[in-house]
């Protein structure tokens, strides 16, 4: 009985987590950096702030945007999940990437401590200055972003 009423409780989190339906506590994360390419500002570079969904469940995009001129950026998301988030920012950009198809994605993970209960985040991490240029470990190509 107990192990029917465990596979139960997994199964209903894992519907309500996979299909959005909103349940669970609002959680929220913000992230802000600059980037830059060759030393440059990297303007109008794709960013976008996800909780990272491992498994089967698709990312819950909490946030995008483009950097500004001075390849400056912030984002601000939040989502409902049962468990804490796990945010991770996402970077696709075309730096020191000359013709090559698709754009360089890198992944930047955001620590739990800046993971905030509600709407809006109690703190937002700073990503710092990121280097485009140089390879990154986990890179991937995405041509879907």
């Amino acid at each position: 009985m107990t192990s029917i009423l465990v596979i139960a409780l997994v199964s209903i989190t894992f519907i309500v987590d996979t299909f959005g339906l909103g349940l669970g506590r609002t959680q929220s994360a913000g992230v802000k950096g600059v980037l830059k390419c060759n030393g440059k500002p990297a303007s109008n570079v794709k960013v976008k702030l996800y909780d990272d969904d491992r498994g089967i469940d698709t990312d819950d995009l909490m946030a995008s945007g483009k950097t500004a001129n001075d390849g400056s950026f912030l984002l601000q998301g939040h989502t409902s999940e049962f468990t804490t988030i796990d945010p991770k920012l996402n970077v696709y950009h075309d730096c020191n990437d000359g013709i090559t198809p698709c754009q360089r994605k890198i992944t930047v993970y955001i620590p739990d401590s800046y993971v905030s209960s509600g709407k809006n985040p109690q703190k937002i991490y700073d990503a710092g200055t990121i280097e485009l240029s140089g390879k990154f470990k986990g890179e991937e190509r995405d041509c879907l972003n």
